[in-house]
């Protein structure tokens, strides 16, 4: 049993004093007892009962029926009525205060028992009925969507305030109208009015028709929709409004019929605003990595050309020089000459060669003796090594096992180990230079490490001494190791750079190998 807090209003002291008795054996207190109906307003504000027993006749000018509806607009206390007159008219008031129950007098103990605990029930069961409906409402007031709720025949019964925004419409007026008319689409490209989705939902086979793209109507001065302005527009002038995404899903109640439908409706104005800047920032992005490609392409050519192009510089001095005597020497001229061309077509292979790796494609692969281009590589590198006072040590074990490749990047990238080497162990401070370059086979592929006893490598530039642009040096382009890098990965291979044990740095790179050559 419910036990409650409970207010008599009766005009008979009496049958109050007995009611009390009865309500005492039952476990239930009585906080108060008033025989007119402006008493019992007053102490049901201030105790706030459970429960109300209101006789209907009461001394004074307010009845009980009067006194119960205050009551109940005010604080939503359940009522009983209590009276020993039944007629029409008086049941009929009464049952506009919405009454949870109706003892007729005398009644027996039983029967006001089973009375109150049916009403305290019913009490409590719409009280958690109107927390869920504010629980309802709150959620759907909260969300960014419009949404709109309609009854059976298509008229409005909530709006939220996302939906009244976007329609025009507040929640009041729209409230009993058609969605038709507070709901106004048309087609986004031909703009003809499109069928409102509370009598669509009804033919759709499973009561929830697809999404549908179309252009809300905005709602007219004058408080109709503006079906009218559609027709006086011209063709290809864009319809007033919003476009929207629709959808829409029919409410079954327990039986399976369709009481009515919810339709929850979006603004795609905002998202077709970020995928246009998102797209006009993807194209940007395109524009700036292909500026930046062409950069790196332009430093990498720059860096790999250098060297021929010195080489020739320095051949035509001499070339002159011999010219310049009274009687020159034609053969040692020739041999400069020589030299000439072949550091010009030098300088065309390494062209070709950043042009076929900017593809991402060997340009020449063929076999390649990885120990004899290491040699013919310092070879060409001789000069610059004598300058330099460095010593060089070799381990490069003749014949197969070799690399299927490009002849040219592999030298390039050789020469840019090597030249790197030469330029760390530039400096001042540097007493010992030293270069060591060895290889070595295993598991399918070849290794190669390039040492060095220069200033080192800081453990921080490991990795960044490889992206293109990056250099420690100040006169460097940084484009050295990057395409070094990228020659290695063609190849399949990978590179790598340390700090040297003692100083100095040590790079290495494999590459797969093959038993033998063509």
């Amino acid at each position: 049993m419910i036990a409650a807090r409970i207010l008599i209003v009766e005009d008979d002291r009496i049958v109050a004093r007995d009611i009390q008795h009865q309500l005492a054996r039952m476990g239930h207190v009585v906080i108060g007892m008033s025989a007119n109906g402006e008493d019992a307003i007053r102490l049901a504000g201030c105790h706030r009962p459970d429960l109300v027993l209101m006789d209907i006749r009461l001394e004074g000018e307010m009845d009980g029926i009067e006194a119960a509806r205050r009551i109940r607009d005010a604080h939503r206390i359940p009522i009983v009525f209590l009276t020993a007159y039944a007629n029409d008219e008086v049941v009929q008031r009464a049952s506009l205060t919405e009454p949870f129950g109706y003892l007729l007098k005398p009644f027996e103990e039983p029967q006001m028992r089973t009375v109150i605990q049916m009403a305290l029930y019913k009490h409590a069961s719409d009280a958690k009925l109107r927390m869920s409906e504010r629980r309802y409402a709150a959620t759907l007031a909260s969300i960014r969507d419009g949404v709109i709720l309609c009854d059976g025949q298509g008229r409005v019964d909530f709006m939220n305030r996302v939906a009244e925004t976007m329609t025009g419409w507040t929640a009041a007026d729209a409230a009993g109208q058609l969605l038709a008319s507070v709901f106004v689409a048309v087609d986004e490209e031909t703009q003809e009015p499109l069928e409102d989705f509370s009598t669509l939902v009804l033919r759709s086979p499973d009561f929830a028709p697809p999404e549908r793209l179309s252009r809300l109507l905005p709602r007219c001065a004058a408080g109709d929709a503006c079906t009218g302005m559609l027709g006086g527009m011209a063709p290809g002038v864009a319809a007033p409004g919003i476009v929207i995404e629709e959808r829409c899903s029919a409410i079954i109640d327990d039986r399976g019929e369709v009481v009515g439908s919810i339709l929850v409706f979006s603004d795609l104005t905002q998202r077709r605003q970020i995928a246009e800047a998102l797209r006009k920032a993807q194209a940007d992005l395109a524009h700036i990595g292909r500026l930046t490609m062409m950069g790196e392409l332009a430093a990498a050519v720059a860096h790999e050309v250098n060297q021929p192009l010195m080489a020739i510089v320095t051949n035509a001095g001499t070339c002159l020089q011999h010219l310049s005597q009274p009687q020159p020497d034609l053969a040692r001229t020739r041999i400069v000459v020589e030299r000439i061309v072949r550091d010009a077509q030098r300088a065309g292979d390494v062209v070709r060669s950043i042009h076929a790796l900017a593809r991402r494609t060997p340009a020449d692969p063929g076999w390649v003796d990885l120990s004899a281009l290491i040699a013919d590589t310092l070879a060409l590198v001789r000069a610059e090594l004598r300058r330099a006072h460095v010593q060089v040590e070799t381990d490069l074990p003749q014949g197969p096992p070799w690399v299927h490749g490009d002849r040219v990047q592999l030298q390039q990238l050789v020469l840019n180990l090597v030249m790197n080497a030469i330029e760390a162990m530039a400096a001042p401070a540097v007493t010992e230079r030293r270069l060591r370059i060895a290889t070595s086979c295993g598991d399918g592929r070849i290794r190669v490490r390039v040492e060095d006893t220069g200033v080192g490598i800081a453990e921080t530039d490991v990795d960044a001494i490889f992206r293109a642009l990056y250099t420690t040096k100040p006169d460097g382009l940084g484009m050295g190791l990057s395409i070094s890098r990228s020659i290695v990965e063609l190849h399949g291979g990978w590179l790598t750079a340390a700090p040297g044990s003692s100083g100095g740095s040590v790079f290495e790179f494999v590459l797969p190998v093959s038993p033998g050559g063509e």
